[in-house]
């Protein structure tokens, strides 16, 4: 993510993330989920949100980050960009969640229709077995979940949200290589500790597999809009989203077993 070719969203969320990594307000916290891989492993897919893990009160330290941006991050992406801003709790049904708590992060050129950029950052909790790591990128320490956490989080996220997110179907694909040896009986602890029984992962397996077509065109929207370019294009000649969603179907048959039709 260099600040010659990226986007102005993801020179928002860089700096966004960048802040947080230097201040009082970030430590402890974890960056997880899509960014974490676009930003400390190179993924060739850009995220569209903020993830951090959070062991404490989520809204508490949900608070501490909206001061933060409102203080620094705004000036500063005004300075750069010639973006206003504004930095607001995410309001509505969804916003009472007690996993996760959201901050709507939005800049704009006020003379530009359509310029509006939205990065919302949610503030949530991944189970984890393994203590932090720290990563670095242009000499910015992070503090993020180990690459086992992380790529197991992508499967609990398969099996455990109401709604799958393709997003995870991608980055699962594109990290399946970081899966540990033991990850099958990582994976059972961590579905005891979130109190997902057998049977409703075995539910939630065949909810795939019966739903992998529809899952196949959401992930080809993906790689057109959010994969990079050559990335996208060898994608799309191996099969693009049905052969992603094959091979991450086999895989989470792999590490939690195959669901009983």
């Amino acid at each position: 993510m260099g600040m010659g070719t990226e986007r102005p969203f993801e020179t928002v969320q860089r700096l966004a993330v960048r802040l947080i990594a230097i201040s009082p307000a970030g430590e402890g916290l974890r960056l997880v989920g899509g960014l974490r891989y676009r930003l400390l492993d190179g993924s060739c897919r850009s995220s569209l949100d903020i993830d951090y893990h959070w062991d404490g009160d989520l809204a508490e330290k949900r608070d501490e980050i909206l001061a933060l941006f409102r203080k620094k991050l705004l000036p500063d992406v005004k300075s750069r960009l010639g973006y206003d801003g504004t930095a607001e709790r995410a309001v509505g049904p969804e916003a009472d969640s007690p996993s996760v708590k959201t901050i709507n992060l939005a800049a704009f050129r006020l003379d530009v229709p359509g310029s509006r950029i939205d990065v919302p950052l949610d503030v949530t909790r991944i189970v984890c077995l393994d203590p932090p790591v720290v990563r670095t990128a242009g000499g910015t320490v992070y503090l993020t979940a180990s690459d086992s956490d992380m790529v197991e989080s992508k499967v609990i996220a398969l099996l455990d949200r109401v709604f799958v997110q393709d997003r995870d179907l991608v980055d699962l694909f594109l990290f399946q290589g970081t899966l540990a040896p033991d990850a099958r009986a990582r994976l059972k602890k961590k579905l005891a500790t979130l109190s997902i029984a057998r049977r409703d992962v075995e539910k939630r397996v065949l909810r795939l597999r019966e739903n992998l077509d529809a899952h196949a065109r959401g992930v080809d929207k993906i790689i057109r809009e959010q994969v990079d370019g050559p990335a996208a294009a060898n994608l799309e000649k191996a099969g693009g989203g049905k052969m992603i969603c094959g091979t991450v179907l086999r895989l989470v048959e792999n590490v939690v077993g195959r669901a009983r039709a």
